[in-house]
């Protein structure tokens, strides 16, 4: 698996109420093994000291450090495409969800090049982001998936459209994430953002955000590049850079 750098900042389920049908999802999966678990680049939470599961749980810490308890919603995006950006916000959430009184959920806002879904090797069958920002008859229950991972979701980024990231500012977007982080105040929301360097929808997205994280690929992303992407971003937002190393 990639390993994430130390962040260097700048400055039983809990998917409950059942009786809530809006947020439930239809299709339960089993548990996956820790052979799946890699096979899917997510980190596991076993006894076995793992250097990369260190570095997830010491962000994860650090990002709740910041959040005085409350939960938050974290945009995670990359300052190229390649960086990374995708595992590690794929594998924070999963740090997250770790603690058996927290839950996370993944949304794939890649529009362009989605990747969670593959990844994690679910079939977005009932579609998935941009199906229910575009569509008010489509149900949030119908794009929340099970991964897998005990308390950790994922909303894929659904079907391909000529809007793309233009209904990441639409009000149908800030309801969904009002809706998802207030009716489980142990839930953490993360958001797998394009690339700075693709267009303004990391920009957008971080307005959406209370933290934003940057991933560099390390020895790929100059420092220059670092710094004008992470000139994009609110600084009282803006918690610091991952260095990932690999892809």
């Amino acid at each position: 698996m990639n390993q994430p750098s130390t962040l260097s900042p700048r400055n039983g389920d809990i998917e409950r109420p059942a009786s809530d049908r809006n947020v439930t999802p239809a299709m339960e999966r089993q548990t996956l093994t820790p052979a799946q678990l890699q096979e899917r680049s997510i980190i596991s939470n076993s006894l076995a000291p793992r250097p990369e599961v260190n570095a997830f749980r010491d962000l994860r810490t650090r990002l709740q450090a910041t959040a005085d308890g409350h939960n938050f919603v974290t945009l995670v995006t990359a300052v190229s495409p390649g960086s990374g950006a995708s595992y590690v916000c794929r594998n924070l959430a999963a740090a997250f969800a770790f603690h058996d009184t927290r839950s996370a959920m993944v949304l794939d806002c890649n529009p362009y090049h989605p990747s969670q879904h593959t990844t994690m090797r679910i079939e977005p069958v009932r579609g998935g982001l941009t199906d229910y920002l575009r569509d008010p008859e489509t149900d949030l229950g119908d794009i929340v998936y099970e991964t897998g991972v005990p308390r950790l979701r994922l909303i894929p980024a659904g079907s391909p459209d000529e809007f793309g990231g233009e209904y990441f500012s639409s009000f149908r977007m800030h309801l969904l994430l009002d809706t998802l982080r207030n009716r489980y105040p142990a839930r953490y929301l993360l958001l797998d953002g394009p690339p700075v360097s693709s267009g303004p929808d990391a920009r957008i997205l971080s307005d959406l955000a209370d933290i934003v994280v940057l991933v560099a690929g390390y020895g790929r992303d100059s420092p220059a590049a670092i710094a004008q992407a992470a000139a994009n971003f609110d600084p009282n937002k803006f918690a610091g850079v991952v260095f990932n190393q690999g892809v």
